[in-house]
């Protein structure tokens, strides 16, 4: 008699007896009237593995909802922001808004923008 053939087939068969043990306590439980312990686990297990995809799916709609990616309006360099929230040009320092797709700048009012012209001067000779 072959020893080493009882302990091959003690190993195979030694996975199933522990989803045997398993659906026997679930059975079990079921026959008491805990079948309601069993649900509620398995809802649980259900929610642990579903929570996460849900929350990664809606936070990537939110972020394609609210990421815009513009031009600076004093410099031109491209850079991203979130709708509705205010931030530094990472190239001029700039403060920005973001709103409605682009970038806007942010002045205090009353602050009017000029362009300064060079005018070269023209010296007169005292006679």
């Amino acid at each position: 008699m072959n020893q080493n053939s009882f302990r091959s087939l003690q190993f195979n068969v030694s996975g199933i007896g522990f989803w045997l043990t398993a659906f026997a306590i679930v059975w079990l439980l079921g026959a008491v009237g805990l079948g309601w312990l069993v649900k509620s686990f398995l809802i649980l297990i259900g929610l642990i593995i579903l929570a996460p995809v849900v929350a990664f799916v809606g936070f990537r709609w939110w972020l394609k909802r609210n990421l815009v990616e513009a031009q600076c309006p004093v410099c031109h360099y491209e850079s991203a922001g979130i709708n509705g929230m205010q931030l530094r040009c990472p190239s001029c320092g700039e403060p920005l808004k973001v709103d409605a797709g682009h970038f806007q700048r942010l002045t205090p009012p009353g602050t009017v923008d000029v362009e300064a012209i060079d005018v070269s001067v023209k010296q007169l000779e005292d006679s």
